[in-house]
């Protein structure tokens, strides 16, 4: 058994101790509370329209209407609706799990990186932007999170190894996933989630993310790179959790090797990414379309990997499997807003909010936006959750606004990316923290600078996005 293996095998402890707020019960929370203010708040409706295609507010149209408060049978039938209006994107999750289940089958991965870590060991030098770039391409196109944990055991012994520290080696894996993840250039999990909600075309507008790409990961890799050298230079200086100097040379004595197999597995991978785009571009596809590529490479994966046809479908079911808890965070977050929709409450909120802020420039309402999303992300630390429990609100706000449905998205992106690295709700950052013995106190001390850096970057980005009308619409 891999040593990534072996350590995903005691991950769901590490999980369950670290993660000290449930996302299905904080959505319940938001359930209950929605229904209690469908009898306090008033009630009023916009009318909807079709332009372009899409689906729309007439900002001319608002009525007030006589209260419509939601049962508690009808709350409860809610989560059921939820889930089958968000139906679509919840078997695209489920679709993308199983892709990532026949390829971790294929032991690709593993070996990719242990045989990147190996080179690397003596240009010590390349080791933190090359591994950062890795991490972070999977977090940009894969929504790579929980899955790179199983590499921290790996990335720690290395750092040490070249005169590192394990905060080193842990930063390398987070904060790299972190960087692909806040920018979300094609990832399905966030940036996937919220354009479908937001009726956009799927992973439009990826040139302006490409470059905001390179920035936070140009940043990111400084930020860390500096601190390396620093504990290099005085190894008295840094941060080495339940790891020490001994562990150094095991992975550096793995036997793994990239062979011809694995090389062709990376290639079909990589051909699958550039039929997207190409599709994505030029035939407009959607999550049907994306879907379907995904369970065409998943089927040659199997393939170029000898997997048995039993194994095939075993490992499918089984990644699957593994996102089955975010694929119903999808029903339930939708749950709240149907509730507040059967209410009609979102239109009354929408009209006053718009309303307060309709003569106050542009630039300061997506500020606001971008704000009002790195609050929500604190309270809830699920990519997929928070973007189906806020777009929908969002959208037509920004539509009220005239600002882009894409700079919308764009202010979630960001606001999700950057809250992964610091805030304590965010279970990924967590049980990556207690994997290398790291406190948490320690890491938000030292991580700051960088996320503060980060928080400025997007910033300036959602402005410029709202300056440039980043589009299509």
């Amino acid at each position: 058994m891999s040593e990534p293996q072996k350590e995903m095998s005691s991950l769901n402890q590490v999980r369950k101790k670290e993660r000290k707020i449930n996302v299905f019960a904080l959505l319940l929370g938001f359930l209950v509370i929605a229904t209690i203010l469908t009898y306090i708040l008033p009630a009023g409706e916009y009318s909807r329209v079709e332009v372009d295609g899409r689906t729309t507010v007439d900002p001319q149209s608002f009525k007030w209407i006589d209260s419509t408060p939601v049962g508690f049978f009808d709350m409860v039938k809610a989560i059921h609706t939820g889930m089958v209006e968000g139906a679509d994107i919840i078997f695209f999750v489920l679709i993308i799990g199983g892709f990532f289940g026949v390829l971790s089958a294929t032991g690709t991965v593993d070996v990719l990186i242990t045989t990147m870590a190996k080179k690397l060991a003596t240009r010590e030098k390349l080791l933190i932007p090359v591994m950062m770039l890795f991490f972070a391409v999977g977090g940009s196109l894969m929504g790579m999170a929980e899955e790179t944990l199983a590499y921290i055991p790996l990335l720690i012994p290395l750092a040490l190894a070249l005169g590192f520290d394990a905060l080193t080696g842990t930063a390398i894996v987070l904060i790299g996933a972190s960087a692909g993840f806040t920018t979300a250039v094609m990832n399905p999990f966030t940036v996937g989630v919220a354009q479908g909600v937001a009726e956009l075309p799927m992973f439009s507008g990826m040139g302006f993310r490409l470059i905001l790409f390179v920035v936070v990961y140009a940043v990111s890799v400084w930020f860390v790179y500096r601190y390396a050298m620093k504990v290099k230079k005085s190894p008295s200086i840094g941060t080495y959790g339940k790891y020490s100097i001994t562990n150094a040379n095991k992975l550096l004595n793995s036997d793994a090797k990239l062979t011809r197999k694995h090389k062709w597995i990376m290639a079909a991978f990589l051909v699958n990414y550039v039929i997207l785009a190409f599709g994505v571009i030029k035939y407009k596809w959607y999550i049907t379309e994306i879907a379907s590529l995904f369970v065409i490479l998943t089927i040659v994966i199997g393939v170029i990997g000898r997997l048995s046809v039993e194994n095939t479908v075993k490992s499918f079911t089984n990644g699957a499997a593994a996102l089955v808890g975010g694929a119903l965070v999808i029903g339930v977050s939708r749950a709240v807003l149907v509730v507040l929709n059967e209410g009609h409450i979102v239109d009354p909120m929408l009209h006053q909010v718009s309303g307060a802020i309709q003569h106050i420039p542009g630039y300061l309402s997506v500020i606001g936006i971008y704000n009002f999303q790195a609050l929500i992300h604190l309270i809830l630390a699920s990519g997929t959750g928070h973007a189906m429990l806020t777009m929908p609100i969002m959208t037509p706000l920004a539509d009220l606004l005239d600002i882009t449905r894409q700079t919308a998205v764009l202010s979630f992106s960001f606001a999700d990316g950057i809250g992964n690295i610091i805030f304590p709700t965010a279970g990924t950052l967590m049980a990556g923290l207690a994997i290398a013995g790291i406190s948490w106190t320690k890491w938000a001390k030292w991580v700051l600078p960088l996320v503060l850096i980060q928080y400025v970057i997007g910033l300036i980005a959602v402005v410029i996005a709202y300056f440039i009308n980043y589009g299509p619409f």
